[in-house]
């Protein structure tokens, strides 16, 4: 039986979390709150998860065509894929 992959890697960009992220870049223009952020691993946008009352990342995702984000919590690098519904870990190398 073989594992589910990603089928989208083509589209991504392996962006490292920036310096200090502030929170979700939709709820602190709208002044809401978030539970754990996600970055964009198409263009780099910083969004809340799907825990998160505006689930600002997975929409991101749908209206963008952006399939793939990673978790930028403190001690995470896994990366989550919309389309496929996988979890993995990218790598540069």
């Amino acid at each position: 039986m073989n594992a589910a992959a990603c089928s989208h890697l083509d589209q991504v960009t392996i962006f490292d979390p920036p310096g200090p992220i502030d929170g979700c870049e939709e709820c602190l223009k709208t002044g809401d709150r978030w539970m754990h952020l996600r970055m964009c691993q198409t263009c780099g946008k910083i969004g809340c998860c799907d825990s998160s009352p505006n689930r600002h990342a997975s929409r991101h995702a749908g209206e963008e065509g952006h399939p793939v984000a990673r978790s930028v919590e403190p001690g995470e690098d896994w990366s989550w894929c919309y389309v496929d519904e996988v979890m993995f870990v990218l790598s540069s190398g």
